[in-house]
């Protein structure tokens, strides 16, 4: 079988983009073009590899197989070119990230001025999304590395570095609250509620208490933005439930308040750094996986002080 890397380059763009003449345009050539690789492929593959539909391309068993080999061989490609250029002694490349929204305020800029301290040639292309979104993105190779609370366990993903959280309640500074060691889910019931919606990792910790609480709430507000959270919070109108994470400039200015919350077992999140199993990691992602590892145990250890 003689596969050439244009029809792995052009496969992997009509992969991404359900469609032959999107892959076109991003690849600036004819569709024409895209369309014979395509074909030329499956000739030689044997097989279709999508399934053409009225609302685009889909992959078809084969072609799921496939796009793991050509993953694997244009992330090796990537991988070997960084370390060439390590041997010349040029420190260059460039990382995907993928990471939740809520560590954009302080968890992330702090990986990325490390980062930009010891490798300042290398790029980092940073995108947000909820977690179920960061992990396929990682397994499918449009990111090197993904950050995200309460991932759930696959083979396909590989855990290099994690982090427990505990879960509180957020509070503006002057709420009767604030000044708490620690806080009941009943006594956070006596105030308006911000409760997070399903695609936060939080929702799941949350919903225990919701579930096993028998007076009646006053919901001012459900979402899944972290950020939305925090601000109708931070305003003083209603509780809202995260971790440390998220809020450390407030509590440092004296803005906000986080309060642990009180439970039996101690409610936790995890927080992690994923990047795809199996994958030999380029140098740059590497020393990228080292960064996030070293700010996670720091933000550890400030935790249990």
């Amino acid at each position: 079988m003689h596969i050439h890397a244009r029809s792995l380059n052009y496969f992997d763009m009509i992969r991404r983009c359900g469609s032959i003449r999107e892959a076109a345009r991003q690849l600036h050539v004819a569709s024409s073009a895209v369309n014979r690789q395509l074909l030329q492929l499956e000739a030689e593959i044997g097989a279709p590899l999508f399934e053409r539909m009225s609302t685009g391309l889909r992959l078809t068993p084969a072609g799921e197989v496939f796009s793991l080999h050509v993953i694997t061989v244009l992330q090796d490609e990537k991988r070997m070119a960084g370390e060439l250029d390590m041997l010349r002694g040029v420190r260059r490349g460039s990382i995907s990230l993928i990471t939740v929204d809520g560590l954009s305020a302080d968890f992330t800029p702090a990986c990325l001025e490390r980062m930009a301290a010891r490798y300042p040639t290398i790029q980092v292309k940073v995108r947000t999304a909820g977690s179920a979104r960061i992990a396929k993105a990682v397994i499918e190779g449009d990111a090197d590395v993904g950050i995200g609370f309460a991932f759930e366990r696959t083979p396909e993903l590989r855990q290099c570095a994690v982090g427990r959280f505990a879960l509180g309640a957020i509070v503006r500074a002057d709420h009767p609250l604030a000044a708490a060691r620690q806080v009941s889910f009943a006594e956070c019931a006596r105030y308006p509620l911000v409760l997070p919606t399903d695609e936060l990792s939080t929702h799941a910790l949350v919903r225990s208490f919701v579930a096993h609480y028998r007076g009646r709430l006053q919901v001012l507000l459900e979402t899944s933005s972290v950020e939305l959270a925090k601000s109708i919070a931070a305003r003083g109108l209603g509780v809202a439930f995260q971790t440390r994470l998220g809020i450390e400039r407030e509590l440092a200015q004296g803005e906000m308040a986080y309060v642990p919350l009180r439970s039996q077992a101690r409610l936790f999140t995890e927080l992690g750094a994923y990047v795809r199993n199996g994958r030999a990691l380029p140098t740059a992602v590497s020393a990228f996986i080292t960064i996030v590892g070293e700010e996670i145990e720091s933000r550890v250890a400030a935790e249990s002080r």
